[in-house]
């Protein structure tokens, strides 16, 4: 019986999905092996009846450059008891499986951690590399590098977001938009930079505050403010989904907001409209104070996923393709692949990337950095000392929307 491979994706979608796995096949195909794909990702390891399938070259063929995801995925969290009782190592022994691949962003990846450590502890002969996806950009990887799917999440984005900002200067309105990103901001601060929107509002501009409701309306308020001084009646203000992470449950409770929460203990954020829920309040808060703009919500989420990778991504996904490849003949194994700049493939060790809980914690966008802090300095407007005077035309208390005092910078 050859040699097999069996490649699983979990999670949500992400552009190049499809590249890896294709990617994946291609290149062991090449190297006499067997590939099997696994649909319904980690569930169809503690699955009796998993569905399987050979991946072979026309198959990896007619995939490699689409979106979307060819095998069925799954945000499956198995338990402690799933891996004691459930696990089919007889999927693994009947089909001689040497390496199992995993694709997926953080959730997936502490999963991958977990199931090294079994493979380990039960001395099962089965090597497991990970490779990094996520559009939310927030694994940990060295030099600043992008998980795959990013970039062409950022690109899409920033093209619905232009024709937003479009809309916005030919209509005179203010369009609110919010960017996908569960705990981390590189996908709204990507979009809000490329598209000069003059607010972006990411969880890791909260490091000397708390996140609540308020704030977040006096730094919409605070741009549009700006502009009105400046003689602009219109903008886009970017909001990243992950600001609601952080806020506490009594904030949520008190803005009337009902949420659910997935396997992970994630709230699930894609069962609501964050555009429209921070529309309803601003339009709230602007009555209030008796400040006139007419706003519009706008969600970017899951129109991002599943588009074709641009060609940034169908080379990285080759690249980490036949990175695992590599590692794999060099017999490496409970790790995520790693591409640097040159091409060349490396491990990043699941066991070295964990935190005390076993998980993989996310990469969070670096407030410091000349990307956020140039974009905040240069290209957003908002309220400060200096505009106080001219403000009081519009606002009593200018004070209150000072960006810097708002966040406490």
């Amino acid at each position: 019986m050859k040699d097999s491979i069996i490649i699983l994706c979990g999670g949500g979608p992400a552009p190049g999905m499809n590249t890896v796995v294709c990617s994946v096949a291609k290149t062991f195909l090449a190297g006499g092996y067997r590939v099997i794909g696994l649909h319904e990702g980690y569930s169809g390891l503690f699955n009796q009846h998993p569905r399987i399938e050979d991946l072979d070259f026309y198959k990896a063929d007619a995939y490699f450059n689409r979106g979307g995801s060819y095998l069925q995925m799954s945000r499956f969290k198995p338990t402690n008891e799933d891996f004691e009782k459930n696990f089919n190592l007889s999927l693994f022994t009947d089909n001689n499986i040497k390496l199992l691949v995993t694709v997926g962003g953080d959730d997936t990846a502490s999963t991958a951690n977990r199931i090294a450590k079994f493979l380990a502890e039960k001395k099962y002969p089965i090597a497991n590399i990970h490779v990094p996806k996520t559009i939310d950009n927030d694994l940990p990887l060295p030099d600043n590098a992008p998980t795959f799917g990013f970039n062409s999440a950022k690109d899409e984005g920033a093209h619905i977001a232009r024709t937003v900002y479009e809309d916005a200067r030919t209509s005179g309105n203010w369009l609110l938009i919010s960017a996908m990103g569960r705990s981390a901001g590189h996908l709204a601060l990507g979009i809000g930079e490329a598209t000069h929107a003059p607010m972006t509002i990411i969880p890791e501009m909260f490091n000397k505050t708390a996140i609540t409701i308020d704030k977040i309306i006096k730094l919409t308020l605070s741009a549009i403010i700006k502009r009105r001084i400046m003689g602009i009646g219109y903008g886009t203000v970017v909001v990243a989904e992950g600001v609601f992470h952080d806020l506490a449950p009594e904030d949520i409770k008190a803005a009337g907001v009902h949420m659910t929460y997935d396997e992970h203990g994630h709230p699930e954020l894609g069962k609501i409209s964050k555009a429209v829920l921070f529309n309803e309040l601003l339009e709230k808060e602007m009555k209030k104070i008796g400040f006139k703009a007419k706003t519009r919500p706008v969600e970017i989420g899951y129109d991002v996923r599943c588009q074709d990778p641009i060609g940034y991504d169908l080379t990285y996904c080759t690249e980490l393709a036949m990175g695992v490849y590599e590692l794999f003949k060099k017999g490496e194994t409970g790790c995520m692949v790693y591409v640097d700049n040159a091409g060349e493939a490396r491990p990043l060790y699941l066991s070295d990337l964990q935190n005390e809980e076993g998980k993989i914690p996310p990469r969070r966008v670096d407030i410091a950095s000349g990307t956020a802090k140039n974009y905040f300095d240069h290209i957003c407007h908002v309220i400060t000392p200096a505009d106080y005077e001219a403000a009081k035309q519009f606002v009593p208390d200018p004070e209150e929307y000072d960006f810097k005092k708002i966040l406490n910078w």
